[in-house]
């Protein structure tokens, strides 16, 4: 999850991660072994993806006693010039895209995603998003981010929200580390773009769940007041 959350972060900008820097601080309480498996995790996700990693820092914490343990990654990635997507460029009348099924983190579904790197390098190549961002802090607290970045306000259709089996409205709303991707794009490409998507990514739904607005038009409800807040 520490390398995964990071490639997320690359891949909601139309780019492809690089190299990592992996810091990793232990108590002496561990065995060598629980080290060695963090790396192993850490290099099936980075091969998968050919993120090399480069170097880092093993460190222990000032007080031994416990069992402390904390991975921090640091992600380099490179976009091609003119496919970099930023959560600024929305426009009056997009409609917004979420790909997957939201809700559910809190079972444990945030341990096992899948950064949607090739969806998003999909995307920037083909219909080049006017904004796109990751869903990291739930819908309820990211959609309201990209809005405000756009200087525009949104709606949302409740009933279109894809919701992860066994969850409610609200959790697909606010349990937030979905990581899938949250996008915008013209009105005028919408058709073309479900056709296409549904051949090049026939197993990941994707879904229309609203548009951006003029800020004076935005309709909220107490639904989208929560989200993960850091």
């Amino acid at each position: 999850k520490a390398l995964a959350r990071a490639i997320s972060d690359i891949a909601a900008m139309g780019g492809w991660p690089t190299q990592a820097v992996v810091t990793l601080v232990l108590s002496p309480n561990y065995q060598l072994g629980y080290a060695k498996s963090i790396y192993t995790g850490l290099s099936g996700l980075a091969r998968e993806f050919g993120v090399s990693v480069v170097g880092g820092e093993t460190a222990r914490p000032a007080t031994s006693t416990g069992r402390t343990a904390m991975i921090s990654v640091s992600l380099l990635g490179l976009v091609e010039k003119g496919r970099c997507v930023m959560r600024s460029g929305g426009r009056e009348g997009d409609h917004i895209y979420v790909t997957g099924s939201l809700g559910g983190s809190l079972k444990g579904k945030h341990l096992q995603f899948l950064p949607r790197v090739w969806e998003a390098r999909w995307l920037s190549e083909h219909y080049k998003p006017s904004a796109m961002m990751d869903l990291s802090d739930g819908v309820a607290k990211d959609l309201p981010r990209l809005a405000k970045q756009s200087c525009l306000g949104y709606q949302m259709v409740y009933q279109r929200i894809p919701r992860s089996p066994g969850c409610e409205l609200r959790q697909a709303l606010n349990d937030g580390e979905d990581y899938e991707l949250m996008f915008t794009v013209a009105p005028g490409r919408a058709e073309a773009l479900k056709a296409e998507w549904l051949k090049t990514f026939p197993t990941l739904p994707l879904t229309n769940i609203g548009w951006l607005c003029p800020k004076d038009q935005s309709m909220g409800s107490e639904l989208d007041q929560g989200g993960w807040d850091h």
